[in-house]
């Protein structure tokens, strides 16, 4: 997009909103439109309930997905139950409400495309540049990665997207992220991202949107850059946004199946136009050199909390902001840690594949390759569980199921599960679990439990040894 000279540059956040403002509220908040809303059953019931107690139909029925993916049981078994209760009628409630409402998109536990629903959306091509999409989810931020503007929202904005396709938004400030040079290899873009976090820190993007950009992030596969905008909410961000280029529009078109070529055209002469125009301003302006990423973990209880494999863990002493100094103290107190050691070498009982930040069919592959011909070691329990029941059956017809089997993994099936210990899958107190997932908060994988973020490369090198491992010292051990 061109613009003449007396036209203020703007921002892809900015070009994005000014698309979907419906009405001007005052001068920051407005009455924003939303291509498209998913739900679980987990946020949404009282959302439903809401609409139901003021006898109020939903909009636009077809504008909604709804998905069987945070208490849905992961065990390998045909069909899939649900034994507890209460997450049954969860579950049941979601269904029932579809069918109240008229939208049809819903995903339940047998459905041969239910998925975790970040994963879902992207792979059945439902997310296009330059969309609003929402979801009672703070991890909607990863659809930034196809140029689209994803947030997450409450119960009570669940029922005002039902009710009217439109949200009450207040307007985010920007904060542009440029990353250039190339990432080594062996570092993934889950290292990348920890690199991220730990130089801005768990606030350093608080009520931002961040826009991506550089060699490095151009650079990235589709499924790095997803992982890359995951995760991105953990610095406080407000969204996370890569302008779309080729590899964005071919993302979609593999994946949108029943696209004509003349919409598609159409996506893409839009796309052209979704980039921050030269000296549009940003509230805030980071760099970063990719070849300086190495593979990293967590070594407290925020994901900002990381380190390279290798690097010592810092004092909380060095910490000059005393937030950040006491949060490194109960950090290190939880996980039973001690300053000045590195994370290489720390015992792990369990390993876990999965969840809408690592659990795609690339980080499978990924994963895989570093098990084969290998087994996990004596006393570590290590499971897998494909983002969705689509990169399941992707996985098991290239042989991935029967690598991480024979290498001793359970083989399980797709859902949110163990991210955040949910219907049976809980690891006990003081379980030390090396987890591809996005958050490592005190009690987030069970009560007591400790975990440390890493790639899926970096998980499955440590299930082999039993010791939080980086991956390129293997061939070495």
């Amino acid at each position: 997009m061109t613009h003449t000279s007396d036209e203020t540059p703007k921002t892809l956040y900015a070009k994005i909103v000014d698309a979907h403002t419906v009405k001007r509220i005052d001068a920051q908040t407005v009455l924003l439109y939303c291509d498209a809303h998913f739900a679980n059953e987990y946020t949404s019931p009282q959302a439903f309930a809401g609409l139901g107690e003021r006898g109020v139909p939903v909009a636009v029925p077809d504008a909604h997905l709804c998905v069987v993916d945070h208490i849905i049981p992961s065990e390998d078994v045909t069909p899939r139950v649900i034994h507890d209760h209460a997450s049954l009628v969860q579950a049941e409630t979601l269904e029932a409400n579809c069918r109240k409402y008229g939208i049809d998109a819903f995903y339940g536990p047998n459905d041969p495309d239910q998925g975790v629903e970040h994963v879902l959306m992207d792979e059945q091509g439902l997310v296009r540049p330059g969309m609003v999409v929402i979801c009672g989810d703070s991890h909607t931020t990863t659809h930034g990665a196809l140029g689209a503007l994803g947030f997450g929202i409450g119960t009570s904005e669940i029922e005002h997207i039902l009710a009217t396709q439109t949200l009450v938004y207040r307007l985010a400030g920007t904060m542009r992220i440029r990353i250039n040079g190339q990432l080594p290899a062996g570092s993934t873009a889950k290292d990348l991202v920890l690199t991220v976090l730990r130089k801005t820190s768990a606030r350093g993007a608080l009520g931002l949107v961040v826009e991506y950009c550089g060699s490095a992030v151009e650079a990235l596969p589709m499924e790095g850059r997803l992982t890359l905008c995951n995760l991105t909410v953990e610095a406080g961000a407000r969204g996370a946004l890569i302008a779309p280029d080729e590899k964005a529009l071919d993302w979609v078109k593999a994946h949108a199946l029943g696209l004509s070529d003349e919409d598609f055209a159409a996506m893409a002469a839009y796309a052209k136009t979704l980039h921050s125009d030269p000296g549009a301003h940003f509230d805030r302006e980071v760099e970063l050199d990719a070849a300086s990423v190495t593979p990293m973990t967590t070594w407290g209880t925020s994901p900002d909390q990381a380190a390279a494999i290798d690097e010592p863990i810092p004092d909380p002493e060095s910490f000059t902001d005393p937030i950040a100094r006491e949060a490194a103290r109960r950090g290190l107190a939880y996980q039973g840690l001690e300053p000045g050691r590195p994370m290489a070498g720390t015992a792990i009982e369990h390993v876990f594949i999965g969840s809408c930040t690592n659990a795609r069919i690339s980080d499978l592959r990924a994963a895989a390759a570093v098990l084969k011909g290998r087994r996990v070691a004596k006393g570590v329990r290590a499971q897998v569980m494909p983002g969705s029941m689509r990169v399941r059956r992707e996985a098991e017809a290239e042989g991935l199921d029967r690598i991480f089997k024979e290498a001793g993994f359970e083989w399980r099936k797709s859902g949110c599960t163990l991210c955040l210990a949910m219907n049976g899958d809980i690891l006990g107190d003081g379980v030390r679990c090396a987890s591809t997932t996005n958050r490592n908060f005190e009690g987030r994988q069970g009560r007591g439990a400790r975990t440390h973020l890493v790639s899926p490369e970096t998980a499955a090198a440590s299930a082999v040894t039993g010791v939080i491992t980086d991956p390129r010292t293997l061939e070495r051990l």
